[in-house]
């Protein structure tokens, strides 16, 4: 039996598309290996959103090259250079681009029978999700991401999503609600929804958005404890959606909206909603008292100003986010952003990079402090073998955010929700007891 590795770079909507590839591959018969060395195949899903993802996945395909490995190069790199990275890397099998993973097994058929570099990356891409095939989960614990959408309709200046993954195009409630059923069945306990944008879930089938509809059917399945809304869009969060999120109990009160700046002026460059964001913040607060907000910044966007930055840091000290990232801009041929100038110079974003994270350091160390001697509700992650529990609160997405350490002599499993008593804490992560 032919044995397939897969090596995943990018983000959770990556992450779930090398799934169902692995999963389309077992269904043809393959055998999925963990240890490359020993792989027949090895693909290698790539990101393409910035230089320093871009980088990684060079790095991962020259490596396995290297060690004289059949590979296919899949995902936004393939589909965002194309022809251009067949010529430039002839030594790769085959290639596949982001909407033609339900062609996985026809590929890796092909690599095993052939030494000629076969091509599978659709022109214009539209990224519909394959309901037939069902994930093998790379990572099983107590989290898992559903893919409520693909693609994109919004054309903001620094980015090239639109072109690696066409147009919006939502799933089903019925479809969705189904697979989170059988992740609850696989002891998922908590489920993260994304999408390039979460929020206009739906606007395309159902004539408006729907996420309401969808977090309303969710929290109706037994044995699910959390559902979690990543990448909302700041035009998008209603009040309806708010006071929806606030009341339904499964629904985390966790918001992530990426605002990517805070001028007028940049707003209008970025081709970003333009409107006062201290007012979306309040009101935030204001539907859900407790709500953990978190976004993330661009700084050194062509054209911004000291002016500009110094607006960003007043805003970023104003509103005290809960969890914040910053992005240094980076530039991508055909983009706005591409075109726009002055462009800035590397070393000012790193500077304006380093003040907005040190400012934010001291934000979050701050707000967990305040956390000290209260309890607070987490997801069990995992347990080591001295017997610390490594978990995250509802006011920590995983991967991206902080964690919880807890020493506990309760037995507790991966997927539990428990009470922890906060007992110490830094900019980032917490230490409790149970």
């Amino acid at each position: 039996m032919r044995q397939i590795a897969l090596i995943n770079h990018g983000c959770a909507k990556n992450l779930v598309d090398s799934e169902l590839m692995l999963g389309k591959l077992i269904k043809c018969g393959y055998k999925i290996t963990l240890d490359e060395t020993k792989a027949d195949v090895v693909i290698i899903n790539t990101c393409s959103f910035i230089h320093d993802a871009e980088k990684e996945s060079v790095a991962s395909i020259f490596e396995m090259i290297r060690q004289g490995k059949k590979i296919i190069v899949a995902g936004c790199l393939p589909q965002k250079y194309k022809k251009e990275l067949q010529e430039l890397i002839p030594e790769t099998g085959a290639f596949i681009g982001t909407s033609d993973i339900n062609k996985i097994d026809e590929a890796v058929k092909a690599v095993l029978k052939t030494k000629k570099s076969q091509y599978y990356v659709s022109e214009h891409p539209v990224c519909k999700y394959p309901e037939k095939i069902e994930r093998q989960q790379i990572t099983m614990g107590a989290s898992s991401y559903i893919k409520i959408a693909e693609g994109c309709d919004f054309r903001c200046g620094y980015c090239v999503i639109p072109e690696l993954r066409g147009p919006y195009i939502s799933r089903k409630i019925e479809d969705i609600v189904k697979e989170a059923e059988m992740l609850v069945e696989k002891g998922v306990s908590e489920i993260c929804l994304i999408a390039q944008d979460t929020t206009s879930y739906g606007k395309d089938i159902y004539s408006k958005p729907s996420l309401i509809e969808l977090l309303t059917e969710l929290n109706k399945i037994e044995n699910l404890n959390w559902i979690r809304i990543l990448y909302a869009y700041p035009s998008l969060l209603t009040d309806d959606l708010l006071k929806t999120i606030n009341k339904l109990e499964k629904v985390v009160k966790y918001i992530d909206i990426p605002l990517q700046h805070v001028s007028k002026n940049m707003l209008e460059l970025m081709n970003r909603p333009v409107f006062d964001y201290r007012v979306l913040i309040k009101k935030i607060r204001k539907y859900i008292p407790c709500a953990a907000i978190r976004t993330t910044f661009i700084v050194g966007y062509p054209g911004e100003t000291e002016d500009d930055f110094n607006e960003l840091y007043n805003f970023i000290e104003e509103m005290k986010f809960d969890k914040l990232g910053v992005f240094e801009f980076s530039r991508e041929k055909n983009t706005k952003a591409d075109k726009l100038r002055p462009q800035i110079k590397q070393l000012v974003k790193k500077q304006r990079r380093k003040i907005l994270m040190e400012l934010q350091q001291k934000i979050s160390k701050q707000i967990n402090f305040r956390l000290i001697n209260k309890k607070i509700d987490c997801i069990v992650e995992s347990i080591d073998d001295s017997g610390i529990v490594c978990g995250r609160t509802y006011k920590d997405a995983p991967e991206v955010d902080g964690l919880v350490y807890i020493k506990t002599k309760t037995p507790v499993i991966p997927g539990d929700i428990i009470k922890v008593k906060i007992t110490g804490a830094d900019a980032y992560d917490l230490k409790g007891i149970l």
